[in-house]
């Protein structure tokens, strides 16, 4: 039984993606400096969000792991000692990318301490977040790692509307999940539909942490996107029009889905909470949600549906 601090790292994206991954590299530096052991950073966090429209000459951020990305934070998890939660555009392949949460941990041996990776298996494709023109999807299923930090797992963004990703990353014995993220409001719904969609989206997640009696980290973006990504010293505008207002709110849920730390919804953040891996023990321990599964009756789940 072992306590550990957190941190997720709830930061604003400009369009250079040197600065964002200079200023991802000192916030996680920052964290560490505060303790934490275990530090997530958000979905996509070296560009401003590109997908709200299709681009070829975006694929030119897309980088391979390992690469730039993993051995400038492989640096700060050696000097620290702690465990990163990296999300990164991935090239895999000639013509061949995805979306891709790399956990770097200063016990592993492999280059820039990565112990392993996690390709994002849900991809969705709806107005200003067109994903499937970019990322094909993951291959590598749903995993756990058990860092020096303790048992993870990783799911992306859209992963976190799918209670079958969170069941089976926790049945691989992950104790705390966590979801980089990269979502917020079209402007001109936000009057309408704002409230209810966040409320949502911390709903669902909150619900992983009590099914499954895990930590849950959920960390997010904030501000306003065109989507402007400047690589090389070319700045590729993002398309007119509104753009994207990204909502922040990260948040950390206890084993019984209890919020016990959460972040603003316009201010660049580092969010702490001390995870007690007990917590784990003792919520299943009164709600044997695991326990009483009738894993002999649900075979209709692997279906898309069941007429």
């Amino acid at each position: 039984m072992a306590k550990t601090k957190v941190a997720v790292i709830q930061m604003a994206c400009e369009p250079s993606v040197d600065a964002n991954l200079a200023k991802a590299v000192a916030r996680v530096r920052e964290a560490a400096e505060a303790g934490a052991k275990l530090i997530c950073l958000p979905e996509l966090f070296r560009a401003q969000y590109f997908c709200q429209r299709e681009d070829h000459a975006l694929f030119d951020v897309a980088e391979s792991i390992p690469g730039p990305s993993t051995a400038a934070l492989s640096e700060v998890v050696r000097e620290h000692k702690i465990v990163v939660v990296a999300s990164l555009f991935e090239r895999r392949a000639p013509g061949l990318y995805h979306n891709t949460a790399a956990i770097l941990d200063h016990t592993s041996d492999k280059p820039d301490n990565i112990m392993a990776i996690y390709r994002k298996m849900h991809i969705p494709d709806d107005p200003l977040y067109y994903e499937k023109f970019y990322f094909t999807p993951g291959d590598l299923g749903f995993s756990s790692q058990r860092t020096s930090a303790g048992p993870i797992g990783t799911l992306v963004c859209w992963d976190q509307w799918y209670p079958e990703g969170a069941r089976l990353t926790a049945l691989r014995g992950a104790e705390t999940l966590f979801f980089p993220t990269a979502i917020g409001w079209h402007p001109s719904e936000k009057e309408e539909f704002g409230e209810r969609q966040y409320d949502a989206w911390q709903t669902i997640q909150r619900a992983h942490a009590i099914a499954n009696g895990v930590w849950v980290c959920a960390v997010n973006r904030v501000g306003h996107e065109q989507g402007d990504v400047e690589i090389n010293g070319e700045l590729l505008k993002g398309p007119e029009g509104a753009g994207l207002e990204f909502w922040g709110g990260s948040f950390i849920a206890d084993p019984f889905g209890r919020i016990i730390a959460k972040a603003s919804h316009d201010k660049e953040e580092i969010l702490y909470a001390e995870l007690d891996s007990k917590e784990v023990e003792i919520t299943r321990q009164h709600w044997p949600f695991l326990r009483d599964r009738r894993i002999d009756a649900y075979e209709g789940i692997t279906k898309r549906f069941l007429d």
